[in-house]
């Protein structure tokens, strides 16, 4: 075997590196990356530690408290996001190929995936413990392809896809609403908001791709405002409720994402006269596998078991 082709099985990354790399990229945070990792938050670093070691190059620096990636971190980052959604795609392929009718792929925007789809996961497969869901969370975008390709069986999203093989109908009413937490000046605030007083605040939103970005990128150019002093973006409902609950951000987040927080006590919904920012939940499959049998009892289920709170 020549030096050469040696070399090519010595010194290699890290799966788990690089999806440490990513979930706090976008997570926002060693800790919150700990937290959908189900490792410690020495463990994360550690990894991170791992791969920087293995190109022998920083690949984050920590530029005012928070973590950044460098430029070599950047194109590292994007290696990993496409190598750990191939092995994915793969390992769904390998899986669902010996499961036949039995099984379903399921994906959904991050923020239903986050908040409305785990209890539903848990009762269906209790009712169903035959049925096996394969589910994956991603943008809208992404999802749409996926789902025109015949790659996904189902998913959940917050913007209807405009392709002619997905079929849609709709699934549950939401609305974006503007919220802080209990300690910022606008908590106690009895009043409506006006419209005119929004770009004066400043804001942590999710990431642009995120479908409910475009949503609040549409209303606000509705209502004649050019842009918000958007001060940070946050990958996960988790990161942004850290940031607000320090008192100077406010953000617009969806309804289905925050009541639980707000009935709590730990957001507060600030409500702006003349502003109802609405948006619908849709179900999407292709229009070539209607007859796929999880699919439908998990549809049904599924409208049994949530009912829209708006």
């Amino acid at each position: 075997m020549s030096e050469h082709s040696s070399k090519e099985y010595i010194g290699l990354p890290d799966l788990n590196g690089w999806a440490a790399l990513r979930a706090v990229v976008e997570r926002g945070s060693v800790k919150a990356a700990a937290k959908v990792l189900h490792i410690g938050q020495p463990a994360v670093s550690k990894r991170l530690a791992a791969l920087e070691a293995c190109y022998n190059i920083p690949l984050m620096n920590r530029i005012r408290g928070r973590l950044r990636l460098t430029e070599a971190g950047e194109k590292v980052y994007q290696l990993a996001v496409q190598a750990i959604d191939q092995h994915l795609e793969l390992q769904e392929e390998l899986l669902l190929s010996n499961k036949d009718q039995q099984s379903m792929r399921l994906e959904t925007t991050a923020a239903i995936g986050e908040h409305l789809l785990p209890n539903l996961l848990v009762q269906f497969k209790e009712k169903f413990p035959h049925y096996w869901v394969d589910n994956r969370m991603g943008y809208g975008r992404e999802i749409q392809t996926h789902l025109g390709r015949g790659m996904t069986d189902l998913a959940l999203m917050e913007n209807a896809p405009d392709h002619v093989d997905i079929l849609t109908q709709k699934w549950m009413e939401d609305e974006l609403w503007l919220v802080c937490g209990g300690n910022h000046p606008l908590a106690k605030t009895k009043e409506p908001l006006s419209i005119d007083s929004l770009p004066e605040l400043i804001y942590v939103l999710r990431e642009k791709r995120a479908s409910s970005r475009e949503d609040l990128r549409m209303a606000m150019e509705r209502i004649g405002i050019k842009q918000l002093n958007v001060s940070l973006e946050m990958g996960s409902t988790d990161a942004i409720v850290e940031i607000l609950n320090q008192g100077q951000h406010v953000s617009f987040m969806p309804h289905f994402a925050v009541i639980d927080r707000i009935k709590s006590g730990q957001l507060v919904h600030l409500e702006v006269q003349g502003l109802h920012i609405p948006r619908t939940l849709w179900i999407s499959r292709n229009r070539k596998n209607l007859e796929h049998p999880v699919v439908e009892h998990f549809i049904q289920f599924m409208h049994k078991s949530i009912k829209p709170s708006l």
